[in-house]
């Protein structure tokens, strides 16, 4: 059934606007292959020594590269990794070397779902940094000038109802009137925890299971059925 309440759209990445084979083929590998210059370069670069410091409090006297390396073998969603892969990536964009990766569907319904009025945001377990890199090197074109704000898992964890709930208040809206789309079913709980609308993205290419606890759809013109985006104007 339509759903005519929706007025801002929290959107996932991996799985939902990109395929998850972009992220483990092309941007882990680019990364792992990158990062240990990255660390090298933290006694003369803030950013980076911020991360390295975060590193050490987690797992003191350990080597940065070896730690990074491990919480990339197990696909932790730890800080100061996304952190630094943001910033390997940000020299990957710049130069050319990497390309955000978008499904064809994507890029038309944010356009057409922004001029219509409704708010969009991006949570993803990515840095707020790879976030805007994807989007704005996408191969759709530069499409952050969409998006009212970004998080990542400075905000909690996202599969925490508390992290929802945070965003809620970030986005100033009822939390009831913010639809949350993602792949993941363990998110979409969370979020429904927290009173967020969700949809879950079964996409045929990511083999992604479909939900019985949550509406769901193909792509994000099936979405845009389901809950009726373009009614809202600004």
């Amino acid at each position: 059934m339509a759903n005519p309440a929706i007025r801002a759209v929290v959107i996932d990445i991996e799985g939902t606007t990109t395929p998850i084979s972009f992220v483990h083929d092309v941007l882990f590998p680019f990364a792992r292959t990158h990062l240990p210059a990255l660390v090298r370069t933290g006694a003369f670069d803030p950013a980076v020594a911020a991360e390295l410091a975060a590193i050490e409090e987690a797992a003191p006297g350990s080597d940065p590269v070896t730690v990074l390396m491990g919480w990339m073998d197990t696909d932790a969603k730890h800080t100061p990794l996304k952190t630094l892969q943001g910033l390997v990536w940000r020299q990957g964009y710049a130069e050319g070397a990497l390309k955000g990766m978008l499904y064809p569907d994507v890029a038309p319904r944010l356009r057409k779902w922004h001029a219509a009025g409704c708010r969009l945001f991006v949570y993803s377990s990515g840095s707020t940094e790879a976030q805007r890199l994807l989007f704005g090197h996408s191969d759709a074109g530069d499409l952050t000038g969409l998006f009212d704000g970004f998080f990542d898992t400075r905000i909690g964890a996202k599969r925490s109802s508390g992290s929802y709930q945070a965003i809620g208040r970030e986005i100033g809206l009822p939390v009831d009137t913010i639809l949350f789309l993602s792949d993941v079913e363990e998110e979409l709980d969370a979020a429904v925890e927290a009173s967020l609308v969700t949809c879950q993205l079964v996409r045929p290419m990511d083999k992604t299971a479909a939900s019985e606890r949550h509406p769901t759809a193909d792509d994000f013109m099936r979405v845009e059925e389901l809950f009726d985006l373009v009614r809202w104007r600004a």
